[in-house]
């Protein structure tokens, strides 16, 4: 959040100062939330286009993407072998099938883990997620000295998120900033390859 004086008027800095002293980002994307955001706005997501616009001119150190994977997959280990090649790190984990029968990976833990682990390394952390599971995290983060910015549909992202951001972006405000041009591009998130999610209409 941008900070205000006591009398509630005009920011202290504009929303462009605010960018200009990103510093060096580190960019942390939950591949699952931001699934199903986009899947919420009908946004087949180009993610060229989304690196370019979360690091917004800045000094990237990485670019992390955790995602659970079904080994099987052929399609989904492409779309993941394509990201590795442009500019993400993936950071796989195997789903587990739960009762239901759906299945499942949470990557809360990794995404907590390398924000602190990395934390001296970075100046402004992008954390792609409206999971409140990671608001403890974010304020860890802020302690030590780093800014967070929380990018994520308002819909589905926490309160608490929110509130130890420094900067809060939603993702239907830069939808067309990332939406992918054409059809069938090879770096929009493929809905079929995404395992444990059934498409509403899909056999």
């Amino acid at each position: 959040m941008i900070m205000e004086d006591n009398f509630g008027e005009d920011p202290i800095f504009t929303p462009e100062q605010v960018l200009e002293n990103r510093g060096r980002v580190a960019i942390f994307i939950d591949g699952s939330n931001l699934f199903y955001a986009a899947l919420q706005l009908g946004l087949e997501i180009d993610y060229s286009k989304l690196l370019y616009r979360l690091t917004a001119g800045s000094r990237l150190l990485r670019a992390f993407f955790y995602t659970g994977v079904d080994r099987s997959n052929e399609k989904q280990q492409g779309f993941l072998l394509w990201m590795r090649r442009n500019g993400y790190r993936v950071i796989a984990k195997d789903l587990v099938q739960l009762p239901d029968g759906s299945k499942k990976a949470n990557l809360d833990v990794e995404i907590a883990v390398d924000m602190m682990a990395l934390v001296h390394a970075y100046d402004t952390a992008i954390l792609v997620s409206g999971d409140g599971d990671l608001a403890y995290a974010v304020d860890a983060v802020s302690y030590r000295g780093a800014r967070v910015e929380v990018v994520s549909l308002r819909a589905m992202t926490s309160d608490n998120l929110i509130n130890v951001a420094d900067r809060y972006i939603d993702l239907d405000q830069i939808k067309d900033d990332v939406q992918k041009s054409t059809k069938h591009h090879p770096n929009s998130y493929p809905h079929r390859s995404f395992p444990g999610i059934k498409i509403l209409g899909e056999d």
